[in-house]
């Protein structure tokens, strides 16, 4: 049985500054943004390319049985991936996103890095692995199943 990885939710104080933050200065698509049941309101947002998305939501954790709200800004090391970083960052500065330089820590391929932080303070790493413009995740995972 497969188990992916889709939905991360995303604690923020303010969903519509955050859903704006995603969608206008990191690029994100906004797939839902409705109340799903009375009183609660859910705002997804995925990377273009992604399967993983966020959610931003004020009582997402009162569904969950056993967890408890975690603080907005406590979310550190949340990391997306990109072919090219130079042309992320040009992407992303061009839009307004206080985004770092990126940082190479070694040659190898997925050793350069930059980061932002979104309204509340969450903490994002952008790792550049120049291999998935010749073999896009999805490619990989398809033939992994193939394969196996």
């Amino acid at each position: 049985m497969d188990f992916t990885l889709e939905v991360i939710p995303l604690p923020v104080t303010d969903i519509d500054r955050a859903r704006d933050f995603y969608r206008d200065k990191v690029g994100f698509h906004v797939d839902i943004d409705q109340e799903v049941m009375p009183g609660m309101r859910i705002v997804q947002l995925t990377p273009p390319g992604s399967g993983c998305s966020v959610a931003l939501g004020d009582a997402i954790w009162d569904m969950a049985q056993g967890q408890t709200q975690p603080e907005p800004g406590s979310y550190q090391g949340l990391q997306l991936c990109v072919a090219d970083i130079k042309a992320a960052h040009a992407e992303l500065t061009a839009r307004g996103l206080e985004v770092s330089e990126p940082v190479q820590y070694a040659p190898d391929d997925g050793a350069t890095f930059m980061y932002f932080k979104d309204p509340d303070g969450n903490g994002w790493a952008i790792q550049e692995y120049r291999r998935r413009v010749a073999e896009p995740l999805h490619k990989v995972l398809a033939d992994l199943k193939r394969a196996g």
